[in-house]
């Protein structure tokens, strides 16, 4: 969502509505270290609201009213989506409950700050003159945008509720899971009830507040509170690489003539997987796509400052983009075609049978049939069992070369795949038709 925000017009509530109200969102963050606005309004520095991520990664409601709730919880997982529910009712006696924050279905109790409103103030997040931003917040005049993924969000006015309306405890793993079905919710004059399908901004409530885009372009991604899809992952990559678009794309920084490797957030110990991605300008001799074991990835000169590429080590595998050759251990040996730039690059991993393939612009190389099973046909590799592997990518850093990733989301970073092929597992929307037995990789393929 970075730059990209949703608005909408508020009605003028009654008192009574301008004292409660909930908001309840699933958001999974791509960004840490800086403001990320959720939800908000501003006018002027006496009339102002908004909720939001702050620098130090600590979630904050901030209002003008006299509200100011931080909490000591530090938000940096890029990986999971997080449920916030912050409950708002200033009629109650006991200032303490006047602003309650929940997250993932437990209450929050530990406050870096923590100012509550007067006894039956009307918050300015409430006021009608204000235009409310999803997605941004606004500073003396400088715009904090949300970068990630938001689902499922409910505002209710004039009725305060928990978490349990919207979230409850998975009987079988204990973990606190979206309710897709919301039953028992008032919403109220200004309530709504968006981003339940994809990007759709019409209000689900029946009260017909619809959103609009304010500005940037909202993008539909099949990764959900119910199916987190994998992505590169910004807590582990070499110093100064930049990711984007919901870290599935990835560009190495200028001047920095060594090996820059990165990791996905998800690895793969058993099952059969499937992903692709687009070189862009990644052409060097250098360049290499594939996978890393645990055991590579878990040591820091591989990724954080040394000189160490994918292929590089006896349990790292990869396809290297100048000569098609496959290389592990550091020594590489022919197995396809080289690619450049705009290339889409397949590739499947058979954790059941232990054999990995590269495929190029459809074309699975050295006539590989992913479906073959123990007898491994034309794979690239039989990798060492037993451990757990991450799709990696290196390159030589030059500046602006990148990989674009797809996982199962449908898009190489802003642009749709041309024509998704076929998918018999139904996880995921790719390019290519992905091979019998294969999904996506994400918490739903994990758990087939």
């Amino acid at each position: 969502m970075a730059s990209t925000y949703l608005t909408y017009t508020q009605q003028s509530p009654s008192t009574a509505e301008g004292q409660k109200f909930t908001l309840s969102m699933w958001v999974k963050k791509s960004v840490n270290g800086t403001t990320s606005g959720l939800y908000g309004n501003t006018y002027d520095n006496t009339h102002r609201g908004y909720i939001y991520f702050n620098a130090q990664d600590t979630l904050q409601y901030y209002d003008s009213a006299g509200v100011n709730y931080t909490t000591t919880r530090i938000f940096r997982d890029n990986n999971a989506f997080y449920h916030i529910v912050i409950a708002v009712d200033t009629t109650l006696s006991s200032s303490s409950d006047r602003i309650k924050f929940y997250v993932n279905g437990v209450r929050e109790t530990s406050f870096s700050a923590s100012s509550a409103p007067n006894q039956n103030d009307t918050l300015k997040l409430m006021n009608t003159t204000l235009t409310p931003n999803m997605g941004r917040i606004v500073e003396a005049g400088t715009s904090y945008y949300f970068s990630g993924v938001i689902s499922h969000v409910h505002f209710t006015q004039g009725y305060t509720h928990d978490a349990t309306p919207f979230g409850e405890t998975d009987s079988t793993t204990g973990e606190w899971k979206i309710k897709t079905s919301v039953t028992g919710v008032t919403y109220g004059t200004n309530g709504f009830f968006i981003l339940k399908d994809g990007n759709s901004v019409t209000d689900q409530s029946g009260n017909s507040n619809n959103f609009t885009v304010g500005g940037g372009t909202l993008t539909k991604t099949e990764d959900n509170p119910s199916n987190v899809f994998a992505t590169m992952n910004p807590l582990n990559h070499y110093t100064g690489q930049t990711f984007e678009a919901g870290n599935t794309v990835v560009k190495t920084i200028s001047g920095n003539a060594v090996h820059q490797q990165f990791v996905s957030t998800l690895g793969i110990s058993s099952g059969k997987f499937y992903w692709e991605l687009k070189n862009h300008l990644a052409t060097t001799s250098s360049s290499r796509i594939g996978i890393s074991s645990e055991n590579v990835i878990s040591n820091p000169a591989n990724l954080t400052g040394s000189d160490g590429h994918v292929g590089d080590d006896p349990q790292s595998y990869g396809y290297v983009a100048s000569s098609g050759n496959k290389e592990t251990n550091n020594s590489s040996s022919s197995y396809g075609n080289s690619f450049t730039n705009g290339d889409i690059l397949m590739v499947a991993l058979d954790m059941d049978n232990n054999k990995l393939y590269f495929g190029k612009n459809g074309t699975w190389q050295n006539s590989g049939d992913p479906t073959s099973g123990s007898t491994g046909t034309g794979s690239a590799f039989t990798v060492t069992s037993g451990l757990t592997y991450f799709p990696a990518c290196s390159i030589l850093g030059g500046g602006g070369e990148s990989y674009q990733f797809n996982f199962g989301n449908g898009y190489f970073n802003t642009t749709a795949v041309s024509s998704a092929g076929t998918n018999a597992s139904g996880n995921g929307i790719f390019e290519y038709d992905v091979p019998t037995g294969y999904t996506a990789l994400s918490t739903k393929g994990l758990n087939l």
